[in-house]
């Protein structure tokens, strides 16, 4: 890995170049967009492919918040199992929501072929993994679930989990072979250079300090000039910072780290042979998943802390006894925009202002495709919203979830780290 400081291993890793380039004075344009992740740089790429004047506003660089710090697993679907989506919407909205979500990842490796984005893209699904016998008996019910939607996936006996996972830890599994995985810095640069080669502006280091009504659209200042534009789209997520008056309160964020061996060869060559990538059904998620250098990232809610790499040995002894030691290299975290109801949102905030968000953990496809749709909504493009535009509420007891949800983290942190 480089020696220049990165904020992840995807970030050291990454094949596509990443640029830079601030703010230069003042701009007019069509649509101005905070947040250069999945979701903002999707919608410029799809705005200005569509004939829309964009300007994409990033604070830091390309990626630089939970997307570039993604497990990296494309997969589809919501994080809520599809008999309680269908159950929540109704037969009619839950199946469209369900299609629309069950074809993203089919849409992310079209995207990344078209624009030949160099991201280890593999198409071999992704495995949740039963930790017991009664996550095995949820991951059941999942199955019927998609199966009775047409989708392909298959439900793994213990042996059948162990052939593809080479650990005998696990009680079963879900496979789900829409899905697959990605090096999540790499889709990202790549979604720029695609959206700058269509024609949108993208700036760097130049963060969004105020936001105002100008007209009949909307200003944005910022450091080195301001950006006054028809729409706005703040594809900020769980980063949402202060730039609109409470749209931080209506989600829970959530820190999950990851921790990286180093390459391991020859060593690893049973370990997820196939290369699927792997979380758990237990209720504070385990990843798991090897990239394609060899080596093995291992992730969990809560942030790095100083026992992050003894939990990280103490699970690959559990998972893989035979492996002995390893050396891991620097651990990462980002933050997840988990809603109440796990249900990702796309807010209009005002007139000629929305923000998508709340993914809960399924950034990649969501962000893409929601990207898109908005693109749509502003282009006049075909309609394909797949959810109603809604106004952000704040979530009740916000502050005591998060510090909950911390300490809990921490908790089973240094559990497992025993």
């Amino acid at each position: 890995m480089s020696g220049v400081a990165r904020f992840s291993l995807w970030d050291a890793s990454a094949e596509e170049a990443e640029t830079d380039a601030p703010l230069g004075g003042d701009r007019t344009t069509d649509l101005a967009i905070v947040g250069g992740g999945f979701t903002g740089l999707s919608t410029a790429l799809h705005a200005a492919a569509a004939g829309m004047g964009v300007q994409v506003l990033e604070a830091e660089k390309i990626g630089f918040g939970g997307s570039g710090r993604n497990v990296g697993l494309v997969n589809a679907g919501l994080w809520v199992p599809p008999a309680e989506v269908l159950s929540h919407m109704g037969q009619a909205e839950g199946r469209a929501l369900l299609d629309f979500l069950g074809a993203a990842p089919a849409y992310v490796f079209d995207l990344i072929e078209k624009h030949q984005i160099r991201c280890e893209p593999t198409r071999t699904g992704t495995i949740h993994a039963a930790h017991s016998t009664k996550g095995y008996e949820d991951l059941a019910r999942r199955a019927e679930g998609w199966k009775a939607l047409g989708a392909p996936v298959d439900l793994l006996s213990r042996e059948e989990t162990r052939a593809r996972t080479g650990s005998a830890a696990f009680y079963g599994g879900l496979l789900d072979r829409r899905a697959g995985t990605i090096n999540p810095m790499g889709y990202a640069r790549g979604l720029a250079r695609a959206a700058r080669a269509a024609g949108a502006e993208i700036s760097t280091g130049t963060p969004a300090l105020s936001l105002e009504r100008a007209g009949e659209g909307w200003r944005i200042r910022t450091p080195s000039g301001t950006v006054t534009a028809r729409y706005v789209v703040l594809a900020t997520n769980a980063y949402s910072g202060a730039l609109w008056p409470g749209l931080s309160r209506s989600f829970t964020p959530l820190n999950f780290f990851q921790i990286a061996t180093e390459p391991l060869g020859s060593r690893v060559s049973h370990i997820l042979p196939e290369r699927q990538g792997l979380w758990d059904t237990a209720p504070i998620m385990f990843s798991f998943r090897r990239d394609a250098a060899g080596r093995l990232i291992l992730g969990s809610m809560g942030s790095v802390s100083a026992l992050s790499e003894r939990w990280a040995r103490r699970r690959l002894a559990r998972l893989y006894p035979e492996l002995g030691p390893v050396r891991f290299e620097a651990p990462w975290h980002g933050r997840i925009a988990m809603t109440p109801d796990h249900f990702p949102k796309i807010h209009r905030l005002a007139e000629g202002l929305y923000t998508p968000m709340g993914y809960s953990g399924r950034g990649i496809t969501t962000g893409t495709v929601f990207g898109r749709a908005v693109a749509a909504l502003l282009t006049g493009g075909p309609a394909e919203l797949p959810l109603p535009l809604t106004e952000p509420k704040p979530v009740a007891g916000r502050a005591l979830r998060e510090a909950f949800y911390a300490s809990a983290f921490a908790a089973a942190q240094l559990a497992r780290s025993l």
